[in-house]
């Protein structure tokens, strides 16, 4: 019953958009998007699109996203933003960071991404235009993606953080107090492959069209590289999303070391209590703030 009354609701969800999408005016960047990707399609192998069209994808969205963070760093009134402001980048962490990127990017990631040619042909996935689904189905497909990847990064990432196994793994992510953007995927490559497999976990349960490896890819970057930039900006459009963690909240692990171990979102750690130590650093800060306001009037 309650099965039956969940689908209802996701049913009446679906139509409830699509009908608002038909007032939509049509998107003008739509019928160049169209044309770009049949051309794709006429001119280049489903392995070629596969292999190099996801590594492009990777690494033209990785570095575009970095950006903006590496950007700040020269301007001095996005300073006010940096969260670990008594800390900040150096061109020695950040040369010693590409390195390892560059390493993990085409040494681990790219055996990875390899695969996917196989995977879309075993599992059949389409790359036609004609059956690629529509902008809200996408969406919900990289938000479902992002849900059970944070749950796998949650409880995987915890592991890494036990005594045991912490100095021979997850350590080499934590070399880093003050987070940055680029080092997003600055870490040992057995991290690489053991939190990743959140990555693809998602995949394998929604992937109806070859798209949306592309625009989860997109979606994981951003978020990834958002809450290891070291600066909380104002208006992210980010923070829109439901339990969105966000940078302050990653960069507290980073500062901390314990605690706070979800991706994506805050359920997980508020759930298992693994966030007291970042709600009493919250306290602290927002009373630490008042007093200052109470002496300067």
């Amino acid at each position: 019953m309650a099965v039956n009354e969940s689908v209802d609701i996701l049913n009446s969800a679906y139509l409830a958009v699509e009908y608002i999408d038909s007032f939509l005016p049509d998107n003008p960047l739509q019928q160049p998007f169209k044309n770009a990707w049949n051309y794709m399609l006429d001119n280049y192998t489903k392995f070629q699109i596969a292999t190099w069209g996801s590594l492009i994808v990777h690494e033209l969205s990785y570095f575009l996203l970095c950006l903006p963070g590496f950007i700040f760093q020269f301007i001095p009134y996005m300073q006010k933003y940096k969260i670990q402001q008594d800390k900040p980048e150096t061109w020695e962490k950040q040369w010693k960071c590409l390195k390892t990127l560059l390493f993990n990017h085409f040494c681990i990631q790219l055996p990875l991404i390899c695969g996917t040619y196989y995977f879309t042909e075993y599992f059949n996935i389409p790359y036609d235009w004609e059956r690629m689904p529509r902008w809200y189905m996408l969406l919900a497909q990289c938000f479902g993606c992002a849900v059970i990847e944070d749950a796998w990064h949650y409880f995987l990432h915890r592991l890494l953080h036990h005594k045991r196994i912490y100095k021979y793994i997850h350590k080499v992510h934590h070399e880093f107090v003050s987070p940055f953007g680029m080092q997003a995927e600055y870490a040992h490559p057995l991290e690489t492959l053991i939190l990743g497999t959140g990555f693809f976990i998602g995949i394998i349960v929604f992937c109806n069209h070859m798209i949306l490896l592309w625009a989860w890819v997109i979606c994981r970057l951003m978020e990834t590289i958002d809450v290891h930039s070291g600066y909380d900006i104002p208006l992210n459009p980010l923070h829109l999303v439901p339990f969105y963690a966000g940078a302050r909240f990653h960069d507290f692990h980073h500062m901390n070391f314990i605690g706070n171990y979800a991706s994506t979102f805050t359920w997980w750690d508020r759930s298992f209590g693994t966030d007291y130590q970042y709600v009493s650093y919250q306290e602290k800060e927002k009373n630490q703030g008042l007093l200052t306001e109470k002496k300067s009037n």
